[in-house]
């Protein structure tokens, strides 16, 4: 018997118009909808007329939940899962099945779709090349201030997600470590209220107490952090070779190793002697 595929499912974090054509196509041809939670789920398929059978599958019933649904796939049955808004897997259930469907050589497909954290980066004016994603910080004191210490060292654009009653405990623990970094609070996102504010910590913690809905900050990367060189990764062959392209003769090609590593030039060209 063939075995059935697990379709991941992004859905709409506020605005219903933002589904894919797709995403409803296969919600409609699915045998069933493992959703984290049926009530949510079931105002979205009403919404487009979409009637299907649905199983809940939340963070507290992942793990056997996660058993039932290896064994309905492969007796060839077609799941869709979803969370209650974006893609699933991201700060919501999904991780647990995915896996297992790996290790049981399931298939899984990604239906793409929305995600709060991309679009409040890309809307953020703050650089996009490389960036952190942490989720919520955690709870626990000593978790939580290695991930501040993390934030506070990182050249990196970094993205939390934040409750409206816990962000004015999270802006002031950030408030410690990033000075004048630009923030931005990006807040109830693609829905009526959507509104995106920047600046600093101080000019968000003096609004703090009024602001309520989804939250996501997106933080600037301290600048004052050096990037390590990513050359010092490759071999040296592979280090001489990203020179050597660029038309660099030999005893150049050695001073410019010798300064990306730190270290003294005899060394390296006491490596490449015989080669």
């Amino acid at each position: 018997m063939e075995k059935g595929i697990l379709y991941i499912v992004a859905t709409p974090i506020g605005n219903l118009e933002d589904i894919t054509l797709r995403a409803l196509r296969i919600l409609k041809e699915v045998d069933l909808i493992a959703a984290e939670d049926t009530r949510n789920t079931l105002k979205l398929l009403n919404h487009f007329e979409i009637s299907k059978t649905m199983i809940s599958y939340h963070r507290h019933n992942e793990e056997f939940r996660s058993e039932h649904l290896v064994k309905e796939l492969e007796e060839g049955k077609n799941i869709a899962i979803v969370s209650d808004a974006g893609t699933p897997g991201i700060n919501d259930p999904g991780e647990e099945i995915i896996k297992k469907c790996i290790e049981n050589d399931i298939r899984i497909v990604p239906i793409p779709g929305a995600c709060a954290m991309i679009n409040a980066l890309v809307a953020s004016g703050i650089s996009t090349k490389e960036f952190l994603y942490y989720g919520f910080l955690p709870l626990n004191k000593k978790l939580r201030k290695e991930k501040l210490e993390e934030i506070k060292n990182t050249n990196k654009t970094v993205i939390l997600y934040e409750a409206p009653h816990k962000l004015k405990t999270t802006l002031k623990d950030l408030e410690k470590i990033i000075e004048n970094r630009k923030v931005v609070l990006a807040r109830e996102l693609t829905k009526i209220h959507e509104e995106f504010i920047r600046g600093n910590i101080k000019n968000l913690l003096e609004k703090a107490d009024d602001l309520k809905g989804e939250m996501v900050l997106v933080i600037e990367g301290n600048e004052d952090i050096k990037e390590e060189n990513k050359l010092n990764e490759l071999t040296l062959e592979e280090h001489y070779k990203f020179y050597e392209i660029q038309g660099l003769e030999k005893k150049e090609i050695i001073k410019k190793i010798a300064k990306d590593r730190e270290v003294n030039r005899n060394e390296i060209y006491k490596h490449f002697l015989n080669k």
